[in-house]
């Protein structure tokens, strides 16, 4: 089993957006940080997030694992869980999220709090930082 715990982070308005992951598992330790699009609401960003953690284990060919990913947007959670959203702004990550989880045999995502996801934060405002920099340029 992989346990991966992914977030999101923003800053400003328009806002600036960072994500990061990490997967823990047997032999596996692993550590992603990136920038995001600008101009995506905080929860935009977790979907955001989301999606490039399921790209990353659609690339490392993590599909047939076990694999219990953490989230403390209860947005991100409960959307997915539902499998719906009357929100437009996620509508589309709904369905990009939909397609990509055909592809795993197993793959279980639970809302944690903040207190639980401090690695991911960390890795997200490190992503923020990336997209700072990319700014400033």
């Amino acid at each position: 089993m992989i346990k991966a715990y992914v977030d999101a982070a923003s800053k400003g308005k328009p806002s600036i957006n960072g994500g990061g992951f990490m997967l823990i598992g047997d032999n596996l330790y692993v550590q992603e940080c990136f920038p995001l699009a600008p101009m995506l609401s905080n929860h935009q960003a977790e979907f955001a997030s989301f999606c490039i953690l399921l790209d990353y284990l659609i690339a490392n060919d993590y599909q047939t694992q076990t694999l219990m990913v953490y989230t403390d947007s209860k947005i991100l959670a409960q959307t997915v869980d539902k499998n719906y959203t009357h929100n437009s702004d996620f509508q589309h990550y709904l369905y990009e999220i939909q397609e990509k989880l055909t592809q795993f045999s197993l793959l279980i995502l639970q809302w944690i709090p903040e207190s639980k996801n401090k690695g991911a934060d960390n890795l997200a405002r490190q992503g923020l930082q990336k997209a700072l920099k990319l700014q400033n340029r």
